[in-house]
């Protein structure tokens, strides 16, 4: 009889030991792709640095334009809200007199207690004025139910109001969640552009809320450039001239992104802010602005034109002669003045 044999056991020792193994490369592979040892993140030079910030700068500045025009929305669809509330209370307050006087009327009615009119003449004394005072009844009737289809129609008014602003909340709700949004795609591309600048040791230009005292109004560009007088009285016309005027005496004004001034500003709000307190009032943001006037080419530019930039229209500056501009660049620098070649060009209107 052939013995039996026991079926050979696999080791477990072993299985334990590829297991970990494979375990232990794969750990290794992942740390490496993690803290760089394996794939170092590759050193950019300064240049490259700087050229990054800007184009972050540039993307922060596309969101904050859109952040811009939502913001304006939300805020037109905040009032017509307000005001269609307003309306709907009174309306509902004029509703509220109707109704009581309708309602003494008819606590009138009950306490003459209702006699059918030919029973009311038969029993009357006086019957000519009986006559005259159902005539006067009958006047009154017909004014009551006037007052009762008016009442009707305030009732329908009122819920007219009451869809119109519930649209009018609707659209207030989705411009807040595209204000979130952007403001989310803003403050990460501004992160990221802090970041790289802190690998180069540079600081960031003012930081919301600075104070325009403590910001640098030596700008360079500005010292070289004629006196604003001069700017101001070549300008086609006298508001142009103050809007120019006004752009001068921001210069060092911090940037922050959704600004409008008196004290920061971002590089649409300056420019509103300016032709404000020139009596002129321009949409909120560069898409909207650039179609608030007249167009002009580059060789008929006078100061106080409206100069635009990059291909997405996402920049804007005040003309102010001798091929240079006051604008509002972007977290790293106040408003100041520049040149025209410092971006790319896209376009200018003359609003007044």
């Amino acid at each position: 009889m052939a013995a039996h044999r026991k079926p050979r056991q696999r080791s477990m020792g072993g299985s334990k030991a590829r297991t970990a193994a494979t375990i232990a490369l794969a750990g290794a592979a992942t740390a490496t792709g993690f803290d760089g040892t394996g794939h170092a993140e590759p050193q950019l030079s300064p240049a490259q640095v700087k050229a990054k910030v800007d184009e972050l700068y540039q993307e922060a500045e596309v969101a904050t334009e859109k952040y811009n025009g939502a913001k304006e929305k939300a805020d037109a669809a905040g009032q017509r809200l307000k005001d269609l509330q307003d309306q709907a209370a009174r309306k509902k307050e004029r509703l509220n007199s109707a109704r009581d006087a309708l309602g003494s009327v008819a606590a009138a009615q009950y306490r003459a207690g209702g006699l059918d009119p030919a029973v009311q003449l038969a029993l009357s004394d006086d019957p000519d004025r009986y006559l005259e005072n159902a005539e006067f009844v009958e006047r009154a009737g017909n004014r009551q139910n006037a007052a009762v289809a008016s009442v009707r129609k305030q009732l329908r008014e009122i819920e007219q109001l009451r869809g119109a602003a519930h649209v009018e909340l609707t659209s207030l709700r989705s411009r807040q969640t595209e204000l979130k949004q952007h403001k989310k795609t803003i403050t990460g591309k501004l992160g990221s552009a802090r970041q790289l600048l802190s690998r180069l040791g540079v600081q960031e230009g003012p930081r919301p809320g600075a104070s325009p005292d403590r910001a640098s109004r030596s700008t360079g560009p500005r010292d070289t450039l004629a006196a604003p007088g001069s700017a101001s009285t070549r300008a086609p016309n006298s508001r142009a001239a103050a809007a120019v005027s006004y752009a001068y005496q921001k210069l060092g004004s911090p940037y922050v992104w959704g600004a409008t001034g008196p004290n920061a500003f971002d590089c649409s709000g300056l420019v509103q802010a300016a032709y404000r307190t020139a009596g002129v009032s321009l949409p909120r943001t560069t898409y909207s602005q650039i179609a608030a006037g007249r167009r002009v080419s580059r060789s008929e530019l006078l100061p106080g034109d409206l100069l635009f930039f990059y291909a997405g229209i996402s920049h804007v500056g005040i003309y102010v002669g001798n091929g240079r501009m006051i604008h509002a660049p972007n977290p790293s620098a106040p408003v100041r003045v520049a040149p025209l070649d410092e971006m790319p060009f896209a376009g200018a209107t003359r609003v007044v």
